[in-house]
């Protein structure tokens, strides 16, 4: 154990801007992105040994990496306000952060998991680890979750909805898998845990090692040694159903825009009824021609909507915007030299043309060169700009003075 405190942390680098898609990566055992999408993408598991080739490459000299995080760090973070869960074994039990110091296990005790949630808000190191994950949409990025465990850790087994890489940082774990029909959990129990676990595969992954699941795959991960870190990047499958109320919700509001709409309706051609607890079939017809107008049966309609709402940061984001900001000249001026780039809790997506940063729609009514800087942050997470003067006012710099972009050290 002493071997994770003297040991050298790695360090993750960010990955190029433009992704070899094409090439063999260490990262997927020797096939690149494209391969990797088409044979086993959201289809079946795929391990990978030395996935870091750095860890095994320090081993073979003598000189083994830790984890870019350490223990101490995680512990910190842990009795913050991330998002983070202590889930203890024998019996089942788990409560959620952040923690008092002595509520945290130590290592030397034996079956407890830390989770912590979200963790490239807090740390550069697991921000530039999903930089590489990057040929895959953003809009299906969830986070960097890392579990540091005791021996024996774990939380037992499950399965997941959506796609997840399980990195191993530090330490090692056994993990055991199947893809059993049979998902019904056990009841009364304070966890998700299957009631019927039947393991089809095992191996124990080391550190640089990788283990890919595809979602409902059964799952269960055991620490086999103290300290042990497994870095997982989730990737989210939103239900149909929050997809289209999100777009839906948001469509009603764009309505707002149409002034033609605020007309009141008026029925100077409605007969005598005897049917008067019937819905008009004046009104009816009448919605009807608006409905079409409006092309509300169309996907593009509800495409913006869905876009921003996939753009919205984590309910635990917090942004604080810069103590000293910068005025718009000095902004610009600094632009010219310096990287912007979002803040870890930002989230921006685009749809065509149009832009979204953190559920806002920020390339509408903006200038030409203020949308094209958008759209080179949403494609690049990174800008550098020479057209000062026109982009001293408008969505980017109040994105600056919100602290959801900032120049980067």
């Amino acid at each position: 154990m002493t071997l994770f405190y003297l040991s050298k942390p790695y360090q993750p680098p960010q990955a190029p801007q433009n992704l070899p898609l094409n090439e063999p990566w260490a990262l997927f055992g020797g096939i690149s992105p494209e391969q990797f999408m088409t044979r086993y993408w959201h289809k079946k598991p795929l391990l990978v040994r030395a996935a870091i080739p750095a860890f095994s490459l320090a081993n073979q000299s003598g000189k083994p990496l830790a984890s870019p995080i350490s223990t101490l760090e995680l512990m910190n973070l842990a009795r913050q306000d991330t998002k983070s869960r202590l889930i203890k074994a024998n019996p089942w039990r788990f409560d959620s952060g952040p923690f008092a110091k002595k509520s945290i296990p130590s290592l030397s005790k034996a079956d407890w998991t830390l989770l912590l949630q979200g963790m490239e808000a807090h740390h550069r190191s697991a921000a530039n680890i999903l930089s590489w994950f990057r040929f895959i949409p953003d809009a299906r990025l969830d986070d960097l979750m890392i579990s540091i465990a005791g021996l024996g850790g774990g939380v037992g087994p499950h399965f997941d909805s959506y796609d997840v890489f399980l990195i191993q940082m530090s330490g090692r774990r056994q993990w055991r898998i199947s893809e059993q029909k049979d998902l019904s959990l056990s009841p009364n129990l304070p966890l998700k845990i299957l009631h019927n676990f039947q393991a089809e595969q095992e191996w124990i992954l080391e550190p640089g090692d990788m283990l890919y699941l595809p979602p409902h795959i059964a799952h269960d991960g055991v620490a086999l040694d103290a300290g042990c870190q497994t870095w997982s990047v989730g990737f989210r499958s939103p239900s149909f159903k929050e997809l289209l109320q999100e777009g839906l919700w948001r469509l009603a509001e764009s309505l707002e825009d149409i002034p033609e709409l605020e007309k009141k309706f008026a029925d100077p051609m409605q007969k005598a009824t005897a049917c008067a607890e019937q819905l008009p079939e004046e009104l009816i017809a009448q919605l009807k021609v608006k409905l079409s107008a409006l092309k509300l049966d169309q996907i593009d309609r509800f495409l913006p909507g869905i876009t921003a709402y996939l753009s919205e940061p984590k309910q635990q984001a917090l942004f604080d915007g810069p103590s000293n900001p910068l005025s718009p000249k000095r902004f610009t001026a600094r632009l010219a030299t310096r990287k912007l780039v979002p803040s870890p809790q930002t989230r921006i997506l685009s749809h065509q043309k149009q832009v979204f940063c953190n559920g806002e729609e920020v390339s509408k009514d903006q200038s030409k060169e203020v949308t094209l800087a958008w759209q080179t942050l949403s494609a690049n997470k990174s800008l550098i700009s020479r057209d000062t003067k026109a982009l001293q006012e408008g969505s980017l710099y109040k994105a600056y003075l919100a602290g959801w972009l900032v120049f980067e050290d």
